[in-house]
């Protein structure tokens, strides 16, 4: 028998191992904690054959268990007898308990019947009591927001939209999103921002209306302000003026009184129209509807669109200013076309001042400043150019006058004004410019009909009537009796009127430019130097020399000028009066009158010597002699003696004159006329002179001579005025004593008889003489005298060609 092998140590530990797991999961499966898959894993993980053994372990400790089951059921076996007897005699008396309780749930159940019925009749009330009672509650809830939707329609048929927009807020924030849930209310929901653009589109067509209507009535507000304005400025002036006791006082007391009356009449005039427009004084607000605007506003500033809404109005306007700026072609033909310019200006920035203060935002002062720097500019450049085709100084001072009340009016409402008041110091300037015209068109027509003759006055009262036109005193003049002349013409008082005339139409500009009477003072002095200097200057140079004006009329005029020089001291007293500035003050400027007339004196003389030059050379054009006479007629030729007859009353004319005047009129014509009886005698046609000639051009010569020396103007010394004829005189007594040795003896002495005869001269005399003796003397060659006498006149012609000669080596 084979030897049974022993097992090893760790066959051993291993088989005890596996026990000891089969143990540990059974003990697990006993304690029913699930899961059981790893105690499971445990087993089948193991060895093969591991399954079988745990199986066979299992099976032992079922049958424990039974074993167990088995004793303790034959412990309890007893009881559980005991138990059912005791469960049998019960029986009957649970089966009469079944029969009681069946019999009294049957009638029960029949007894609440009623029960029910009614308890259901209460559920189904209370259900809609409920009911109701949510229903209500929800119709409570509903109920504001439909008459809130409904207020909101009739807020928009009424075209109340700023409070249609504060219904649709309350709406939306406070009633809507109660009841949101409803169908009606996301109607409701969407139909708002519909009916918000609804009312911005009629907001912005009520905006655009507004705007046309303030274009259409623009210049309706500006002339009911401008009308204002000047009411304003009108009776603060003439309250001024009327409670200043000086006022006036330094005037020509006939124009005092008559301002004075005339101040008091406009000062009553004044309150009586102020009392009546005190009733209603209309401003913007009563002549256009603004609730467009502030609706619009306020309904686009609710939206969220403020911002959009300034940026229109503020597009709109400037567009709108840009037409209103924009004047008519024919504007500066009338004075209507200027007003309705500077109405419809002045109409939008009060509409556009109006605005900055009763909204806020919508218009700011940076923006109305912006807008009326760019209108001020445009206003300025379109008066310019229509102011300088105005040629009608009334038309000129009625545009300063609306330029004055449109900037007065304006800055009232705040705005700078300045450059207008600059403008219009431009603006005068062309004002003198058409005031000069005018009045050279006063003076042109007063030199016309003149008479340039003294003004005769009969009596006393046409005295006074003259010299209260213009300031002329003369003692001795006063002392004459009437009738009796002035001595100057009627022009003089006119042109002094009008020269008064012209400073108080410069003044009327000048009034109401702001500017203090010393500006004023200097303004009328140098417009008046302009109307003097220039203007009157001009006219009396171009009367000067007009070809009517005779020797007479120029008399006169410088008679004329002489008076109304010494009227400029009372026109600087005039202007004095007027603007109450002394004229002791420094920068008081002067009158250039005195210049003026001066010249205008200056170019009358120079006419007087010119035309009395001018008759002379008519009369010397008559002459007629008969240069190859044997002999003279024994009287002075009758061209001369008409021309000596014209000097004598042309200077009686001169008597008026100044002194100096005439002498020097007279001194001119003498040497006129004694150079042109030279030249005749020297004129290259003629080529021959005889001796008879000589005798008679000699007469001739001698009438001037007792002309000169009858004293035809009075002041000359001595033989000074004959003295123009010495040149003649010495010639032709060198000719006629035939001293020809002497001149030659004592020529180049200053005590020579012949001082003044130029050999030259005596050269051409002498040929001419000698040519006529050849021709008329024919056979004089075969007179010893004649032959004599005609070598003595080429021994002269010799002599003085050498006397010629040697003066033009000389020289």
């Amino acid at each position: 028998m084979a030897r049974k092998s022993r097992p090893n140590m760790s066959e051993v530990y291993l088989e005890e191992n596996k026990d000891q797991i089969y143990e540990n999961a059974l003990a697990e499966i006993e304690s029913f904690e699930l899961p059981l898959g790893t105690t499971l894993r445990s087993v089948y993980d193991d060895q093969p054959n591991a399954h079988q053994k745990f199986m066979e372990k299992l099976d032992a400790c079922i049958r424990n268990h039974d074993r167990e089951i088995e004793k303790m059921c034959n412990f309890h076996h007893q009881g559980f007898v005991d138990a059912i007897t005791e469960l049998l005699k019960v029986r009957a008396d649970a089966e009469k308990l079944k029969v009681q309780v069946t019999d009294t749930n049957r009638r029960l159940q029949d007894a609440g019947k009623e029960v029910i019925a009614q308890t259901e009749e209460i559920i189904r009330c209370r259900v809609q009591q409920r009911n109701i009672t949510t229903v209500v509650e929800k119709l409570q809830l509903c109920l504001p927001v439909l008459e809130m939707y409904s207020k909101l329609k009739e807020q928009m048929k009424i075209k109340r939209y700023y409070s249609a927009l504060k219904t649709m807020e309350q709406l939306e924030n406070l009633y809507l999103p109660r009841v949101s849930q409803y169908r009606f209310c996301q109607i409701m929901i969407e139909n708002l921002p519909k009916l918000r653009e609804e009312i911005k589109e009629i907001s912005m067509s009520d905006l655009k209306d507004f705007l046309e209507s303030i274009r259409k009535h623009s210049d309706r507000i500006g002339e009911t302000a401008m009308k204002q304005a000047q009411q304003q400025k009108t009776f603060s002036t003439t309250l001024q003026k009327h409670n200043n006791v000086n006022y006036g006082r330094n005037m020509h007391l006939g124009r005092s009184r008559f301002l004075e009356s005339k101040n008091e009449m406009t000062l009553k005039r004044t309150f009586e129209e102020d009392d009546e427009h005190d009733e209603e004084v209309l401003t913007a607000q009563d002549l256009v509807d603004f609730s467009p605007v502030y609706r619009c506003l306020h309904i686009y500033s609710v939206l969220g669109d403020g911002e959009v809404f300034e940026n229109y109005y503020r597009k709109q306007r400037r567009k709108q200013a840009r037409l209103v700026l924009q004047p008519q072609s024919s504007m500066h033909e009338t004075v209507e076309g200027y007003r309705r310019y500077f109405s419809q200006i002045v109409g939008f920035f009060v509409v556009e001042d109006h605005i900055l203060h009763v909204t806020q935002g919508l218009v700011t002062r940076t923006y109305t400043d912006e807008l009326w720097n760019m209108a001020l500019s445009k206003i300025i450049a379109v008066l310019r150019t229509h102011s300088s085709y105005c040629n009608d100084p009334d038309l000129v001072l009625e545009l300063k006058n609306l330029i004055v009340v449109f900037a007065d009016t304006l800055q009232g409402y705040g705005f700078p004004v300045n450059r207008l008041f600059d403008l219009l110091f431009e603006i005068r300037d062309q004002y003198n410019e058409t005031l000069l015209k005018k009045w050279s068109g006063l003076f042109r027509d007063i030199f016309e009909a003149d008479n340039y003759s003294p003004i005769p006055v009969a009596n006393e009262e046409e005295y006074k009537i003259v010299i209260s036109k213009f300031p002329f005193q003369d003692s001795e003049l006063d002392k004459q009796s009437f009738p009796k002349k002035l001595p100057m013409s009627q022009s003089v008082p006119q042109i002094y009127i009008q020269v008064k005339e012209f400073i108080y139409a410069s003044l009327k500009f000048s009034e109401s430019l702001h500017r203090s009477s010393t500006e004023i003072d200097d303004m009328l002095r140098k417009s008046t130097n302009l109307l003097l200097t220039r203007t009157l200057s001009s006219c009396l140079q171009n009367l000067i020399k007009k070809p009517h004006i005779g020797l007479t009329e120029l008399v006169q005029i410088i008679i004329n000028t002489t008076h109304l020089e010494l009227a400029c001291k009372y026109l600087e007293d005039f202007i004095s009066n007027i603007t109450n500035i002394s004229q002791v003050t420094v920068h008081t400027a002067r009158l250039y009158g005195l210049s003026t007339f001066k010249d205008a004196r200056h170019a009358a003389e120079g006419e007087i010597y010119t035309k009395l030059n001018q008759k002379i050379d008519e009369f010397i054009q008559i002459a007629d002699y008969d240069w190859t006479m044997s002999e003279s007629d024994g009287r002075a030729s009758g061209y001369l003696m008409d021309l000596i007859n014209f000097l004598r009353s042309t200077f009686q004319v001169f008597t008026h004159l100044p002194g100096k005047v005439a002498q020097t009129a007279c001194m001119s014509a003498c040497q006129h006329l004694s150079t042109s009886l030279m030249q005749m005698l020297l004129d290259t046609e003629l080529k021959q002179i005889s001796m008879g000639a000589i005798q008679q051009f000699n007469l001739d010569v001698i009438q001037c001579e007792l002309f000169a020396s009858s004293e035809p103007v009075p002041g000359f010394q001595g033989d000074t005025l004959q003295l123009a004829f010495i040149d003649l005189r010495q010639l032709l007594d060198l000719f006629m004593v035939w001293d020809w040795s002497t001149y030659l003896a004592d020529y180049g002495q200053a005590t020579s008889k012949y001082l003044r005869v130029n050999p030259s001269t005596a050269l051409t005399l002498l040929e001419k003489m000698r040519d006529s003796s050849k021709k008329n003397n024919i056979f004089a060659q075969f007179r010893k005298n004649d032959r004599d006498k005609q070598k003595l006149i080429e021994t002269v012609v010799k002599q003085l060609r050498s006397l010629v000669n040697g003066m033009s080596q000389h020289t």
